[in-house]
């Protein structure tokens, strides 16, 4: 791996794939290529990119559903999505899937590049490293888990760690909206309320108790979140 990562490009038009290639590798990214959904997944999984650029209609297998594999699978890396398709359901179910940017076709490749290096960053900063308490359970950010009294480990989404980074940074503190969908997802990314809102149930899945009842991401009313102890 060089030392500014290695990034696969999963893209079925050859043209577009070899622009991106010799763009990324111009910049000192070391590149791995895939011409579908299902050797993006083989890929991934064997390799273990820093971030993989997903094209959304492939044949064989789209973005998507890749996305999918990767997630179930306990693969983590940043995913950003090229789509000709704008609308907003597609920009929605990308994020809450997993995805991380979503970039709509035809794009600039400089501007691509720009969201790849600031992804990058947010994902090798922070605090990971170090292990917290919430509750009963124990966060390992390094390893991105949430690990229970017994031992059992689960698995904690790119931005599911990222949101529970910056719970933890700002304990007992009210955080609005607008402020986790700036430093979570980043403005680009243009998140919405639901992306939000969905991260935090899964987050609660994780992290509580009683998921029902929550007593440690508790709900600010007319503002947004907070993590209590």
């Amino acid at each position: 791996m060089t030392e500014r990562g290695t990034i696969l490009v999963v893209e079925d038009e050859e043209s577009l794939r070899r622009v991106l290639r010799d763009n990324l590798e111009i910049e000192g990214y070391s590149v791995l290529e895939a011409p579908d959904g299902i050797r993006a997944v083989e890929l991934a999984s064997s390799e273990r990119p820093d971030l993989v650029i997903m094209d959304i209609m492939m044949p064989r297998m789209d973005g998507i559903e890749a996305t999918r594999h990767l997630r179930q699978h306990g693969l983590w890396m940043p995913v950003v999505f090229l789509s000709a398709r704008g609308d907003e359901i597609d920009r929605v179910l990308g994020l809450e899937i997993g995805g991380d940017d979503y970039v709509t076709k035809p794009f600039s490749v400089r501007e691509l590049l720009a969201r790849i290096k600031v992804i990058l960053r947010r994902a090798r900063g922070g605090t990971r490293g170090t292990r917290h308490t919430v509750g009963e359970r124990e966060v390992d950010l390094d390893t991105y888990a949430v690990i229970a009294p017994d031992g059992t480990r689960q698995s904690l989404s790119y931005r599911e760690a990222r949101l529970l980074e910056l719970f933890l940074n700002e304990r007992n503190k009210p955080l609005d909206r607008a402020r986790i969908m700036d430093q979570v997802w980043g403005i680009e990314a243009y998140p919405t309320d639901r992306v939000v809102d969905n991260t935090i149930v899964r987050l609660r899945k994780k992290l509580e108790p009683d998921p029902g009842k929550p007593r440690h991401i508790i709900t600010v009313h007319g503002v947004g979140y907070k993590l209590v102890d």
